[in-house]
């Protein structure tokens, strides 16, 4: 199959090689896995990963709708937000099974409604930053996920039997489990034996599994947590399960000299892969040779200025038509991709593990009409 560019491509193959690792870790550790639907929430992605995942954890009530949708009936669905909408909480607790608390607030305001229907559970903040930058940092001063830890355990919040589970969430792309260890260590030591009250303990995610190659620091603490506490354990993922399983594949349309350089023009742009922007991020490319005679700019289509991917080296000087390829882009692009300048989002395809090539999704005109059309006054009446 020929594909249009720009186009998102699934890898099937990878994506199911991530689910059967952390199968065979939940065998070994008996945690429970649930799929963070904000990474990524298409159908398909969802599909693939139920057979592997004891469900899913949404932050939203559409992510809830969808979650439902595709699970069933046959899954958990978890939501842990700090945007829980008054109007929304009924039909939250018809299609989630635990939903967290953000704040005491949350708790004291809602939890009367939720503890008929669903179990409830508090997120707390462990107050350990592992991140130097804080823009990824839940830990940050002043966060606003989750309840400071001095405040929960002064609170006796844990004492009370409508709380049944704890969660938290502190690191961003880790690829060893030091943090995760140092985590458990200080809520043991403010909570101790109130933590054997609680039903489930969620350790959240921000853990690169497919970068790491030793889990048993994990599959211990795991076991010492379900024998000593007697909890259910579970870890949320979404870069974890999909970040290294999608590609973006974008045509050259546009080459030209500016100031000694050259610069690609692309058939995509950082509307595609908005974090190349927000935090200045250089996206992987698989036609990048570090040793390339060969320099250019790799630039979007729109008209903002800083619509830059980065600049490449390559073996070969870039020509009209030439393919380029973002790697490792499952995660927090086409879930964040917008319509900036009225480019058309990228058709969307999955790759087999035969290799054959499967269409999505293809967006139109219609979607994009859709989104922004406003009927008349007359239209109305």
């Amino acid at each position: 199959m020929v594909i249009k560019t720009p186009a998102f491509i699934l890898d099937e193959a990878q994506l199911v090689a991530n689910l059967t690792t952390l199968a065979d870790i939940r065998q070994k550790s008996g945690c429970k896995i649930l799929y963070a639907m904000k990474a990524l929430p298409c159908s398909r992605v969802l599909e693939i990963a139920k057979p592997f995942v004891d469900g899913f954890a949404v932050s939203s009530l559409f992510e809830a709708q969808l979650a439902q949708e595709v699970l069933v009936g046959k899954g958990e669905v978890h939501l842990t937000t700090p945007a829980l909408i008054a109007d929304e909480l009924y039909e939250l607790t018809t299609l989630c099974t635990h939903i967290n608390f953000n704040s005491l607030t949350h708790h004291a305001r809602y939890a009367p409604i939720v503890q008929t229907q669903t179990k409830m559970g508090l997120r707390v903040n462990p107050k350990l930053s592992f991140l130097s930058d804080e823009r990824f940092d839940p830990c940050r001063r002043s966060s606003k996920l989750g309840i400071d830890i001095d405040t929960l355990w002064q609170s006796n919040c844990l004492e009370l039997e409508q709380v049944s589970g704890l969660h938290f969430h502190t690191v961003f792309s880790a690829t060893n489990f030091t943090p995760l260890l140092q985590t458990i260590d200080k809520l043991r030591r403010y909570f101790g034996h109130q933590l054997e009250k609680l039903q489930w303990l969620n350790l959240g995610g921000g853990y690169l599994f497919h970068r790491m190659t030793d889990y048993q620091p994990f599959i211990d603490l795991v076991i010492q947590l379900r024998r000593e506490l007697k909890v259910d354990v579970y870890i949320e993922l979404g870069n974890g399960i999909v970040g290294n399983a999608a590609s973006m594949v974008a045509t050259v349309i546009d080459c030209f000299e500016s100031d000694d350089k050259t610069v690609a023009i692309l058939d995509t742009s950082i509307n595609h892969n908005p974090e190349v922007f927000e935090y200045q991020r250089a996206p992987q490319v698989l036609e990048h040779d570090a040793k390339g005679r060969y320099a250019a700019i790799l630039a979007g289509g729109t008209c903002l200025a800083g619509d830059v991917f980065g600049e490449y080296r390559f073996k070969q000087p870039l020509q009209l038509g030439d393919k380029i390829t973002f790697k490792n882009v499952g995660a927090y692009t086409l879930i964040k991709a917008n319509r900036f300048n009225g480019h058309n989002l990228p058709d969307v395809y999955l790759q087999r593990a035969n290799d054959e090539l499967e269409l999505l999704k293809q967006y139109t005109y219609y979607d994009y009409q859709q989104q922004w059309l406003i009927p008349s006054a007359i239209n109305l009446l």
